[in-house]
C-alpha cells in the first residue's frame, strides 16, 4: 500500500510500550506498509524495527551523522541513510511516507509528528498524521489541541485533520478517508 513513517521513543518505556510497537510492526506487515523511521536499533524504534523485519516486512531507516557515529543505528534494516543533521532526517522522512504516526515517545516525537501536521497545515505535507493513542498516552495532547480550538488558534476544520486513534480500525478509517487541510489563504 505505500509506507508510514513512524515516530516512536529511543527508550523502551514499560512494557504496555512495547506491546504497542510490537502491534504496530504486525499491523504495518499485514497492512503492506513498508516502515520509515529514524533508523535506531533501540528503544521502541529497535522493537518495531525487529517486528516489521522478522514478519517479512520492509524497514528504511534515516539517521544524522551525529547518531550513526555514536552506534544508534540498527544493523539489520532494509535500507539506511545516514543524512547531515536531524532537520533533513525529518524531511526525508516526510518525503519518503505516505503518512505519519506517532507511537507513544519523549520530546523528539513529540517534535516529529508536530512538524509533520504543521507542515500538512500549510500545504507542505500531503500526508495522514495520526497519534496511536490506544493507552490514553496522548489523551493531554489532545485536550491541548481542543484547547487551541477554543482559544482561536487551530480551526475546528484543521483539528479533524489531526487523528488521535485508539485503535487500528480508526488509523484504517482515518487513512482512507484524508484529504489533506484546505491552506489558508492569506491576504494583503
Amino acid at each position: 500500500m505505500g509506507k508510514i513513517a513512524v515516530y516512536c521513543g529511543a527508550s523502551v518505556g514499560n512494557s504496555t510500550y512495547q506491546r504497542i510497537a510490537i502491534k504496530i510492526g504486525h499491523w504495518l506487515v499485514e497492512n503492506n506498509y513498508d516502515l520509515v523511521f529514524g533508523g535506531g536499533g533501540g528503544g521502541l524504534m529497535g522493537v518495531l524495527a525487529k517486528t516489521v523485519l522478522a514478519d517479512g516486512g520492509k524497514a528504511y531507516g534515516y539517521m544524522p551523522e551525529n547518531l550513526y557515529r555514536r552506534g544508534a543505528a540498527s544493523q539489520t534494516l532494509t535500507g539506511l541513510t545516514i543524512v547531515e543533521n536531524m532537520a533533513i532526517r525529518k524531511q526525508k522522512m516526510m518525503a519518503a511516507a505516505d503518512v505519519c504516526l506517532a507511537l507513544p515517545g519523549g520530546a523528539g516525537t513529540l517534535e516529529e509528528i508536530s512538524e509533520a501536521y504543521s507542515w500538512a497545515r500549510v500545504g507542505d505535507n500531503p500526508n495522514p498524521c495520526i497519534l496511536y493513542n490506544e493507552d490514553g498516552y496522548y489523551d493531554l495532547l489532545q485536550q491541548f489541541f481542543w484547547k487551541m480550538v477554543m482559544k482561536g488558534f487551530l480551526s475546528q476544520e484543521h483539528y479533524q485533520k489531526l487523528c488521535f486513534a485508539k485503535n487500528l480500525q480508526q488509523i484504517n478509517d482515518f487513512i482512507a478517508n484524508y484529504t489533506p487541510p484546505k491552506v489558508r489563504e492569506f491576504y494583503k
